[in-house]
């Protein structure tokens, strides 16, 4: 039995595995998202259900399309365009035993469901969950990627940076027992980013076992821009803020908004004519270049080139977005989901 008092998964005949997956504008990603999955060397029976959003670049159009190729895909419509809203409505919509939680910009090796059904089963946790390997195509792209993969970038959590197999707060995705998952109540459709987080929160709190395997690793591909990219971490870093002030973090949160706010204070000091002002912003350029150096290596020189203004985008667009939310100064949260 789990520690969440779930009953055990038998693990003789194979258990089914459900795949479920949240969709909204993602023609270019989503027929390689969905053939990682019918690839899977897993030998137990398996369904894809697709939660549709009101896309409007193809995205709809195309998953019909594969739905009529293949039988184990389906479709639900999600109007809500959440991503807690379709995994809910997708999960309701699966029926096997263990629910594998999948991103549009997630593609899965061929082992990836073997191996975790075996720890799922092995170590009798609620939830199983391993690195988010984040690999570019373009030099932005690869850029973006190496900061994802680094202590500099995001930070060092081992969904992002690997570890030892082990307890853990949270994972990357998620491969539930679907009986746990009920039984805590699913996603809230309330928290449009940082869901995961709140979830296996809630699976601790009642006792539950979240476990990290760094086996498991699933390619990720990251923004494509600038402008998509900044998006997206302002959106994470008001939804941290909002998650920090309900539930409480850890110190390492407050790192990108004490550096805005420090290098905001620095440049104004600075201007104003206050000469060591501009230490803390020198100190934050060396930092950026120092780590450009140190992690830039095999990028190319172009990746190279973009490294040292992703780094910015990063830290200074979660952390304004920290601050907004943490200090109440933005509205509409529930619409700000990255997208």
């Amino acid at each position: 039995m789990s520690a969440l008092g779930s009953a055990p998964i038998p693990a003789t005949p194979l258990p089914g595995v459900s795949y479920v997956m949240p969709v909204l504008n993602e023609v270019t990603h989503i027929r390689a998202a969905v053939a990682s999955l019918l690839e899977q060397d897993y030998a137990g029976p398996m369904e894809v259900t697709l939660a549709l959003g009101p896309s409007t670049d193809g995205t709809n159009e195309l998953v019909a399309q594969m739905c009529a190729e293949d039988p184990r895909i389906h479709s639900v419509d999600n109007p809500a365009a959440a991503t807690p809203v379709g995994m809910n409505l997708a999960i309701k919509a699966s029926s096997f035993p263990i629910v594998i939680r999948v991103d549009a910009h997630s593609v899965l090796p061929k082992d990836y469901a073997s191996i975790a059904v075996e720890t799922l089963l092995r170590t009798q946790a609620d939830n199983v969950g391993g690195i988010m390997d984040a690999q570019g195509t373009t030099p932005f792209e690869r850029a973006v990627a190496r900061a994802y993969d680094t202590k500099v970038g995001l930070g060092g959590t081992p969904f992002h940076v690997g570890g030892k197999e082990g307890p853990v707060d949270t994972v990357y995705l998620g491969v539930f027992n679907r009986e746990s998952l009920l039984k805590v109540g699913m996603f809230n459709e309330e928290i449009r980013r940082g869901q995961d987080w709140e979830l296996n929160r809630r699976i601790r709190d009642a006792g539950g076992l979240v476990w990290f395997t760094p086996k498991l690793k699933v390619v990720y591909r990251p923004r494509t821009s600038v402008k998509a990219l900044v998006k997206q971490m302002y959106s994470t870093g008001l939804w941290r803020g909002e998650l920090s002030r309900r539930f409480g973090s850890g110190l390492r949160y407050f790192v990108p908004p004490m550096m805005v706010v420090a290098t905001a204070l620095g440049i104004l000091a600075g201007v104003l004519g206050f000469i060591l002002g501009w230490v803390v912003p020198a100190v934050y350029v060396a930092f950026v270049l120092v780590s450009t150096v140190v992690y830039g290596r095999g990028m190319g020189a172009k990746g190279l080139g973009w490294f040292p203004l992703v780094l910015p985008c990063i830290h200074f667009a979660w952390g304004v977005g920290f601050i907004m939310s943490y200090t109440r100064l933005t509205s509409n949260i529930a619409g700000k989901s990255g997208r």
